[in-house]
């Protein structure tokens, strides 16, 4: 990668922080967002740090075998992205939140541990798919990076109990999309609690999934 197109990676980074942070979808020093270098490494916004803050030049740099190389030390939740990297080759990017919604959920008793979300609309089912549970493990314990790492190869975007989501993509765009369209099917799902709701059936998720190749 030419220091140009690292550069502008590294800007990039920064205006998604910023956007999330902006529209509530990320707050105080919580979250991260990673993008992949041609060599296997990847761009990764440090520990301690506020998306709506970044500094592309303060980003940490690690290698393919996720050990830092530059920048700013990497957050402990490190492990999230490496693991997807490894076991999604195409995954360009990753972005874990606290989102708000997305947590609510990911703390509800009861729920389909295969598959969190009901598919309210089209477009869930087609930016995000299947999300299943992981179960609940101390942040930055290694234990969750195994637990993540038993469903990356089948899920690009998975939910941690009483955590939040973690979601990868095959550009940044992608990825942030994908968490948006989470956060906004899971705000639906807690607005439609006590209601009698009318999921996509089985045959139109199919049906989706075959003409746009689905999540």
């Amino acid at each position: 990668m030419s220091a140009t197109t690292e550069s502008a990676l590294r800007e990039r980074i920064c205006a998604c922080g910023a956007s999330l942070f902006r529209r509530g979808l990320t707050f105080g020093s919580t979250g991260n967002i990673s993008a992949r270098l041609p060599d296997g490494g990847w761009l990764m916004t440090p520990t301690n740090a506020s998306l709506g803050e970044l500094d592309p030049a303060g980003l940490s740099k690690l290698d393919a075998e996720g050990r830092h190389v530059a920048g700013g030390k990497p957050t402990k939740e490190a492990f999230l992205h490496r693991v997807m990297y490894a076991k999604r080759p195409s995954c360009e990017a990753v972005v874990h939140l606290h989102s708000t919604h997305s947590v609510a959920v990911s703390c509800l008793h009861g729920i389909d541990a295969h598959d969190c979300l009901p598919p309210i609309t089209a477009y869930y089912v087609m930016r995000v798919g299947r999300l299943p549970l992981v179960p609940y493990h101390p942040p930055g314990d290694e234990t969750l990076a195994r637990a993540v790492e038993k469903l990356a190869g089948e899920h690009h975007a998975v939910l941690l109990a009483n955590h939040g989501p973690v979601v990868s993509g095959t550009s940044l765009d992608n990825a942030m999309y994908a968490t948006e369209e989470l956060e906004e099917t899971a705000k639906l799902f807690l607005l439609l609690r006590g209601s009698a709701i009318r999921p996509l059936t089985g045959e139109q998720v199919e049906e989706l999934r075959q003409r746009f190749g689905g999540a």
